[in-house]
């Protein structure tokens, strides 16, 4: 038997002859000896890509990000607003030291109004210690003339003077102040009187017509009590707004309410009752601190409302760095620097000032201008809150 035969009986294919037209079977992909050369060149091809997945010539290196591209990854990034926060806190630790520092660290008199007492004869014998005054405070004083001391005691109740000078006989000269109406410039006052009087010649006597409690010797009581209530009040506005979102516009105003009367009530009491500090027209007392709670969360929402998850920079900026600093709480305006003097009657802290200040020391004289203030920031606040549609948030 052949082999053709044998091969055929045990059923194996049969081996192509030479010069067969069929061409060798191909290596499965990956298998065989071009597979290496295929992986490398397909390695090379992907790093060629550009990118942006555009793909360039081999071996030439693809360009790199513009500064502009890099800027807008960067500025749609979490990094953006993370580093827009750390400049603003530091910021605002450098304007809150400097902004307290430039108004309270060193009171200088500007303009003190002051009264004299007397008949122009008596007036005139006078000039020469008033003039003693101003030289040593490095100021001027705003002199009223009065022809009675009673019409002068009555300036000094509506908050009109700080001072009052009459002429004694034998040359003695009585400097009444009122360190209810101002501690701070109560204090310079004092300083200085003796001092001109020494140099003159002449005896001083100073008496207090408005002095202070016995526990508020410096008279910061009330500008403490101001300070709780301007920055807690907006603190909770902010609380309500980060914890409860989900209320409506006229709950939110509600629960602002809610908080302002007993925030005021427990103030008042810890202050008035438990530490006696002041004695306090409980019931008055109460609605200043209740309004200005109000006040400083209506402003909140009103910012809130306007600037979205950047309100609490003009929150902090008008209530905290310029109008505390402004109410004549710590320093009496006549030691503020004038511009400050002036603007900080007509923002909240220093309206709430105003208002407690008379209603604890002067309680028949009340203005109405500090409680206008007041009123109008709030009805501002909320009028802005209610009718404006708030900002959107930037993943809205």
């Amino acid at each position: 038997m052949s082999e053709q035969d044998d091969a055929d009986s045990r059923g194996d294919p049969s081996p192509d002859p030479p010069g067969s037209p069929e061409s060798p079977r191909s290596p499965e992909p990956g298998h065989g000896p071009g597979a290496a050369d295929d992986a490398h060149r397909s390695r090379g091809a992907h790093r060629a890509q550009g990118p942006h997945g555009h793909h360039t010539a081999r071996g030439v290196e693809a360009p790199r990000p513009t500064l502009v591209h890099r800027w807008r990854n960067f500025a749609h990034s979490p990094f953006f607003p993370a580093c827009v926060v750390v400049l603003i806190v530091a910021a605002a630790a450098g304007l809150f030291a400097s902004s307290y520092t430039y108004a309270m660290a060193d009171p200088t008199p500007r303009r003190i109004p002051a009264g004299i007492v007397g008949a122009a004869d008596v007036q005139r014998a006078t000039r020469g210690f008033v003039s003693g005054m101003e030289k040593e405070l490095g100021s001027s004083l705003d002199l009223h003339h009065y022809r009675t001391f009673g019409q002068a005691k009555q300036a000094v109740d509506g908050q009109k003077i700080f001072m009052v000078l009459r002429m004694r006989a034998g040359g003695t000269v009585e400097m009444d102040i009122a360190s209810a109406s101002g501690a701070s410039v109560a204090e310079v006052l004092q300083q200085t009187g003796p001092k001109v009087g020494k140099a003159l010649g002449r005896q001083v006597v100073i008496k207090d017509l408005k002095p202070l409690g016995k526990g508020d010797p410096r008279g910061l009581v009330i500008f403490y009590m101001t300070l709780a209530a301007v920055i807690i009040g907006f603190i909770g506005a902010i609380q309500l707004n980060v914890n409860v979102p989900a209320l409506t516009r006229p709950q939110r105003i509600g629960f602002i309410v809610v908080y302002s009367l007993l925030g005021g009530l427990i103030i008042a009491v810890m202050v008035g009752r438990l530490l006696e500090a002041v004695h306090l027209p409980f019931v008055q007392s109460w609605s200043i601190l209740s309004l200005t709670m109000f006040t400083s969360g209506a402003v909140y929402l009103m910012f809130n409302t306007l600037f979205g998850r950047w309100s609490m920079i003009p929150t902090w900026f008008l209530l905290v760095l310029l109008g505390n600093p402004s109410s004549g709480g710590a320093v009496s305006w006549p030691l503020l620097p004038s511009v400050l003097g002036t603007v900080g009657r007509w923002l909240p802290p220093g309206a709430s000032v105003n208002a407690q200040h008379t209603a604890v020391y002067f309680p028949g004289h009340q203005h109405l201008q500090p409680y206008l203030v007041l009123g109008a920031w709030a009805v501002a606040g909320v009028a802005v809150f209610s009718a404006v549609r708030p900002r959107p948030a930037p993943d809205d």
